[in-house]
């Protein structure tokens, strides 16, 4: 009896311990969870590319590694960080702007009418707009749009900080690219020991997903939203990087890059540049399409999972986790479904045995 209390006093003890260790580390990896989880998500998503950069550079991963890393810089970490100081120079702007918008009457958009189709349309829905009290609307509306402004003015000081995760972000990709398969070894031991085959599976399934998400959505996203952000350029359309950066960010939220090229448009006709305007709204339409034979085919790729399943782990994991939850929810989802199917084919194989072993020889 008194074996028995010592260890239940023991595992009791050992439990809190291991629970109190597993908290303070948390604790102490809290400020760099963030690059930690978007650079592990990141690895795993380009490390085909590694072993492709590291074949090419004679077998040395330190030239891949450092290939990768100043890769990252270029196409991330530099445009992000220009783009962010472009929109925090421009608040003031925007700050002014929103405090004379009050002041003024709604413009008449005659550019309307320009717009192929259905142009007279909607300059007749405008026009009944302001007939029925469309500066009433217009005034109420310039409040918001001021504490909007004044909003982005106060987030203006956390750039320096998002810029910051950026780079921390990027060096830990450069660990990881270093030494990948040596912590993939370690998880998958890890994943092993906890469920067994099943959980070594469930591992690498996680992986799959993750490589399926950044080629059928990030890849996706950065493809639509360069072809968007050249056609931008070429109609002469300001703020092209600013512009691009949200467009990319539209299409990983799902929302697509359309609102921006629309507006984009409208700009053009707006300016009487109705050429330009015709040539954007062109090359809208196909931009802006791209998406519907370019991210199932890149999912293909990544992993062998239902299109649906990635696109609503996608969507769900945003609105749950944010950005991040891009990553998270396809993961949760595709582990998910795939332990249920191979549980549900072992209930199914276990039946089919019984039914052998019952038949009369």
């Amino acid at each position: 009896m008194n074996d028995k209390k010592r260890d239940l006093a023991k595992i009791t003890l050992g439990i809190l311990f291991m629970g109190m260790l597993i908290i303070s580390s948390l604790w102490v990896l809290r400020p760099f969870l963030p690059a930690l989880i978007w650079g592990t998500m990141i690895t795993i998503a380009t490390w085909p590319v590694l072993r492709l950069v590291q074949r090419l550079l004679w077998g040395k991963r330190a030239l891949a590694v450092l290939v990768m890393t100043s890769a990252l810089l270029l196409l991330f970490v530099i445009p992000l960080s220009m783009a962010l100081a472009t929109m925090a120079e421009k608040v003031p702007l925007l700050l002014e702007w929103a405090s004379t918008m009050s002041h003024s009457t709604p413009p008449e958009l005659l550019w309307l009418s320009q717009i192929p189709l259905v142009g007279d349309s909607l300059l007749e829905l405008w026009r009944q707009i302001l007939a029925s009290g469309g500066q009433v609307l217009f005034a109420k509306l310039s409040p918001y749009m001021g504490q909007t402004a004044k909003w982005l003015a106060s987030q203006a000081g956390n750039l320096g900080m998002l810029v910051i995760h950026f780079l921390l972000t990027v060096a830990v990709c450069g660990l990881l690219y270093h030494s990948g398969e040596k912590a993939a070894c370690e998880i998958r031991r890890f994943a092993h020991r906890l469920a067994g085959e099943r959980g070594d599976n469930a591992t690498v399934l996680a992986s799959q997903a993750i490589r399926a998400v950044a080629l059928g959505v990030v890849v996706t996203a950065l493809v639509q939203a360069t072809v968007a952000g050249f056609g931008l350029l070429i109609a002469g359309i300001p703020y092209v990087m600013v512009l691009t950066v949200l467009m990319f960010v539209l299409i990983i939220a799902q929302i697509g890059a359309l609102p921006v090229l629309l507006a984009c448009v409208g700009y053009l006709y707006w300016s009487g540049d109705n050429t330009w305007g015709t040539f954007l709204l062109v090359w809208s339409v196909f931009a802006g399409s791209m998406d519907n034979f370019l991210r199932p085919y890149l999912i293909k790729q990544g992993a062998d999972l239902p299109l649906i399943l990635i696109l609503v782990g996608v969507i769900g994991g945003l609105l749950a986790f944010g950005i991040i939850g891009l990553f998270i929810g396809p993961v949760v989802l595709a582990v998910a479904y795939t332990l249920l199917d191979a549980w549900i084919q072992e209930g199914e194989e276990a039946e089919a045995r019984q039914q052998i072993a019952d038949t009369p020889h």
